[in-house]
């Protein structure tokens, strides 16, 4: 038994000089470059993800390992831009790098906008106490091997210090040109005390992409976040974010994933101060005929402050073939009393091939809580399509408006209504698409 451990131990370690072969130690001043040789040690130490893995015995993870990104077409459609309506700063990444010159002027009220590569040139800035700091502590209790790699290869990425309430949202528009695009990003968000902010997110970004957020966000601060990850079918991407929460403070996310052959996203949040408030949720639009679909969110809350409310609300819709995957987990550490957390994941199988594989996890140490969790899979409800068609809805239509329904408890999760229309669009828009 002693043996196969130890050979299981030695293919992930084998697995990381694969994928570091073609990797290059990026320069910086010294305590970025320490802050990278630290998260190169961490990946070394704990191997790459294998199936063997508690939390990804449900995602193969190799494309995602190998030295060179697998090839994935460029997607091309007529569809206007997500958030083309909304006012909004622009920052532009063209297969991982920023482009200049299709961005908008970075200077906004209230909020201070870097690129990582200026900053990792610095001998002093804030960003020291930040990178890769959330990313360490979120390896405890679980091994995350891909962010290790993350915080230890990137290069490019925002760095966002918030002051003030800006007046309008940035927004980082991922633009995949390349086949073969390797891209890494690490992006920093600082919200001080009092301060809030917006971040949209959209675009497929790369052939294959990793990704890393970390939020620090101060007392009485707030972040909103809104993700649309593009719609390239043959896309491969894992996605981090890490957030510390103060106290009276609030997290919210929301991701929209519709195509793609391979998509990861994880969620680790800790709710440091009392009274805190984090919302994440997701919908996810999977259709395996052409191309291969297998989407995974993973999630992991700490509760530490008092009086501290969680949601995790997950909804997939799968057809053909696709896959969902969903893990959860509310920790509720001992004298985090009075949390409310709740958790739901739900998928709707729209035929009999597709597959949703649920772990939700509660483990409490405190004894004044209020927490739930659920997860269900199943097809339409055939006395609700039955109505509609008596009321002269036809079929396609009426399965159509059966599906927004669905999902439309993870959509009113995004707090602003117009970014929540916006997303309603699409979704609405995917189905339409799909039935013709």
């Amino acid at each position: 038994m002693a043996m196969a451990r130890e050979k299981i131990a030695q293919a992930k370690r084998d697995a990381v000089d694969v994928r570091l072969a073609t990797l290059a130690a990026p320069t910086g001043a010294d305590w970025i470059t320490a802050t990278r040789a630290a998260a190169v040690a961490r990946l070394r130490a704990m191997g790459m993800p294998g199936r063997r893995d508690e939390y990804w015995k449900y995602t193969r993870a190799d494309a995602l390992m190998q030295n060179e990104a697998p090839e994935a077409e460029v997607f091309d459609h007529d569809e206007s831009p997500v958030f083309g309506e909304v006012d909004r700063l622009k920052i532009v990444f063209v297969d991982g790098v920023f482009d200049a010159a299709a961005s908008d002027d970075l200077a906004l009220e209230g909020v201070r906008i870097e690129m990582l590569s200026d900053v990792a040139a610095l001998d002093i800035h804030w960003a020291k106490n930040l990178y890769g700091v959330l990313e360490e502590a979120g390896q405890t209790p679980v091994d995350r091997p891909l962010a290790a790699l993350n915080t230890g290869f990137a290069e490019a990425g925002v760095v966002i210090h918030v002051t003030g309430k800006p007046s309008k949202p940035v927004s980082l528009i991922y633009i995949h040109k390349s086949t073969t695009s390797d891209a890494i990003l690490h992006h920093l968000v600082k919200v001080e005390s009092g301060a809030e902010l917006t971040l949209l997110e959209n675009g497929p970004a790369a052939a294959r992409l990793n990704k890393v957020m970390e939020v620090d966000i101060a007392d009485n601060g707030a972040f909103h976040h809104v993700r649309a990850q593009g719609r390239d079918h043959q896309r491969r991407a894992v996605a981090h974010i890490f957030a510390r929460l103060g106290s009276e403070s609030t997290f919210k996310s929301f991701s929209l994933t519709v195509n793609g052959a391979l998509t990861r996203n994880e969620c680790v949040i800790e709710m440091l101060g009392d009274n805190s408030f984090a919302h994440v949720a997701g919908a996810a639009m999977g259709d395996g005929a052409d191309n291969p679909f297998h989407h995974d969110d993973t999630v992991f809350v700490t509760h530490v402050g008092r009086d501290c409310e969680s949601r995790q609300v997950y909804k997939n819709v799968l057809r053909n073939g696709a896959t969902g995957v969903f893990q959860g987990k509310i920790l509720v550490k001992q004298g985090a009393q009075k949390t409310d957390g709740y958790q739901i994941s739900q998928a709707l199988m729209l035929d009999g091939d597709s597959q949703f594989l649920a772990k939700p996890e509660l483990e409490i140490y405190a004894d004044d809580v209020i927490c739930s969790h659920g997860s269900t899979s199943g097809a339409i409800d055939e006395e609700a399509l039955f109505y509609l068609r008596s009321r002269g809805v036809p079929v396609g239509p009426a399965t159509d408006l059966l599906t927004l329904a669905f999902l439309a408890e993870a959509v009113q999760e995004i707090e602003n209504p117009v970014l929540a229309a916006e997303i309603g669009d699409r979704l609405e828009g995917w189905l339409t698409r799909r039935r013709s």
